[in-house]
């Protein structure tokens, strides 16, 4: 004799959908105000990629050519995709420091999803990003970089870079929950975004590079990010970069995404 098993009421599915929602809502409400209570972390994180784009417009910038294209012009994308892949590191340190002072340990005794730390992080920390990408924008007007191309490719290339943003903040989650203190977690965080950054078409063109390391370019994601992103603004085909750069974000989210919930659910058990 068979016993039917009950079918879970939708008012119920719902309930806990909208419960986990609120529960991430509060996680990254949580992480936001630290910005607001120290916003020193701010400061320092927009100095570096202004930094960057001075060096490289006024230091390298006259001796750097780019057929087609104003140098500036050419850097902006490759600034803006290469300061949010530093900032991810972010990501990595604040999960160490919640694991060294205690915090996820207050998380896991408290009624709230489990899901909810995960993905409150990584989605501050994209809304962190946004602000990110306005302020690059405004720089790199100050600068001389102008748009070529309309509103709706614009929009299209700042959510790219968001969706950008969020795949690398899942590295970066795996990085921070897989180290023993917020020291090796910057340092795990960064080391490795060095080679992935300068070994792409964020401030030269790849044709410049030695034809092995062209190979590797071409196939990095931060290369066909930026450059879906110089064709979203500065004009030119975008098909097939831009679908190149979403199968390659998409690949790391359904990589790592999973991968950080695995470390994280064996470190709540």
């Amino acid at each position: 004799m068979t016993t039917a098993v009950a079918p879970i009421p939708a008012s119920a599915t719902r309930g806990k959908l909208v419960s986990t929602a609120s529960d991430i809502s509060v996680v990254v409400v949580r992480n936001l105000l630290r910005y607001v209570r120290q916003p020193q972390l701010l400061v320092f994180t927009v100095i570096q990629p202004v930094m960057f784009v001075l060096l490289f417009r006024y230091v390298f910038g006259g001796a750097i050519s780019v057929p087609g294209f104003n140098y500036v012009d050419f850097l902006m994308p490759g600034i803006i995709v290469q300061s949010i892949a530093f900032g991810t590191a972010g990501t990595s340190v604040g999960l160490a420091e919640d694991i060294a002072n205690g915090m996820i340990d207050r998380f896991r005794s408290l009624p709230m999803a489990r899901s909810a730390v995960l993905a409150g992080r990584t989605l501050a920390d994209t809304l962190r990003t946004a602000f990110t990408i306005l302020l690059m924008g405004g720089v790199g007007a100050l600068v001389g970089f102008r748009i070529h191309t309309d509103l709706l490719h614009t929009l299209v290339a700042i959510v790219l870079c968001l969706y950008f943003a969020m795949a690398f903040s899942w590295i970066a989650a795996t990085i921070g929950l897989s180290v023993t203190s917020p020291e090796a977690a910057q340092t795990g965080g960064f080391v490795w975004l060095f080679p992935v950054t300068f070994a792409s078409s964020a401030f030269v063109p790849v044709q410049t590079m030695p034809s092995w390391l062209q190979h590797i370019a071409n196939a990095n994601p931060i290369t066909l990010t930026v450059n879906a992103a110089r064709a979203l603004t500065l004009g030119g085909p975008t098909d097939p970069v831009l679908y190149q750069a979403l199968a390659w974000v998409t690949g790391i989210m359904l990589v790592f995404g999973p991968l950080a919930i695995r470390r994280y659910r064996r470190m709540s058990s």
